[in-house]
Order: C-alpha cells, then structure tokens, then sequence
C-alpha cells in the first residue's frame, strides 16, 4: 500500500505533517478483510487521569483479540510526500510513523501495515474485527508495555480520509492504527477504503 501526505492547518500545529492515505491492492485475488462500519469515530470510554510518558519509539505490538503479535519498525515520509511503509516482503511487519509521537505520549501514535501481499494476509489483514473495549499493548524500547483501549473501528473512502481525527491534536495519549479495506476494485488493482484503529491509552 503507499500513503500520501497533505498539509492541513490543523495538522501542521502538531508540528509534523498529515499523512491522507492511497492504498493499492497487493494480490491479484485477495482475500477480502472485514469491513467496519463508515463514520466519525467516538470515544467509548473516558481517558484515565495517566501521566504522559517520555518519547522512546515502539518496538512491537499484540492486538490479542485478532492473533497481531508484530515488530515495529520505523517509517518516514520521502521527498514527495509518501509514507514509507514495512517491505512487501515481509509483510508481517508494523510501521511507526516516527516524526509523530511515540505510543504514551500526548498525542496520537500511528501505526500502519499492510492487509495483505503476494504471499496472503499480512499483519493488519483482521484490523477491521476489533472492536471498542478490546486491547492494543506496545512494548517500547524503555521497556515499557503501554495499554490501549479500542474506542471505535471505521472504514473511510480514501478520498475522504479523515487526516485530522488521525493526526490533529489530542489531549491524552491515543493510538491509531490503520491499513486497507472494504471493497477491492478488480479494475483498478485498489482497496477502495482506509481502515482506522481509533484507541486510548488506559494503562
């Protein structure tokens, strides 16, 4: 999949750039990934009283409810404006977008990987079955392990990829995860959705 970058004004007070998303399809005859409902995301239970953490980058993250027990590997935008993500080939791989904040930080913390590749599903190919209530824990290189809280699960048209709820500020320490989904487009070889994780750091 490859995201691309835009610059609301919104975003650009974070200090980082918002990141829209373009995915393609990665198999000719993919497997088709849940769809979540389509929407604005809400918060499903308040955010604890939870001191910020210190920056330190993610090194892995387990999603039980879905089998997600993956590497995190640090990701960037090029010169273009386009979100490096994991390597195809090894698609079992999760992407921080390092210039934003680290999972625990005020702010939201973005992951991104891929929902499949040539060789079948890969890391995020189940994103779309969690649902509000359930856990993300990310293991940080200070040895921390920060607990999340799913609040909501959407599916967005790319072309309507909401880039502030993902990257606008944040008053507690979120995460958001996200890959490609709903229908595959047979002609154009592209997933024609943007999946989002939308969670709250509870522990």
């Amino acid at each position: 999949m490859w995201w691309r970058r835009t610059l609301p004004a919104v975003v650009a007070l974070l200090g980082i750039s918002g990141l829209g998303l373009i995915t393609v399809g990665l198999t000719a005859d993919p497997a088709r990934p849940p769809r979540p409902p389509a929407g604005t995301p809400a918060r499903t239970h308040p955010a604890p009283d939870l001191a910020p953490l210190t920056r330190a980058a993610p090194v892995r993250v387990q999603i039980p409810a879905i089998g997600v027990r993956a590497e995190i590997v640090p990701v960037g935008a090029d010169a273009a404006g386009v979100l490096e993500v994991p390597p195809l080939d090894r698609p079992t791989l999760a992407g921080w977008y390092r210039h934003g904040v680290s999972p625990g930080e005020t702010g939201n913390a973005v992951l991104v990987g891929h929902v499949d590749s040539p060789s079948g599903p890969a890391v995020f190919f189940d994103l779309g079955r969690l649902r509000a209530g359930q856990e993300i824990q990310v293991t940080r290189t200070d040895a921390r392990i920060t607990t999340f809280t799913v609040d909501d699960v959407r599916a967005y048209p790319k072309d309507r990829f909401p880039t502030a709820l993902v990257y606008g500020p944040a008053d507690a320490a979120g995460l958001r995860l996200i890959t490609c989904g709903g229908r595959f487009d047979d002609a154009t070889g592209n997933y024609v959705d943007n999946v989002v994780v939308f969670a709250t750091r509870t522990a």
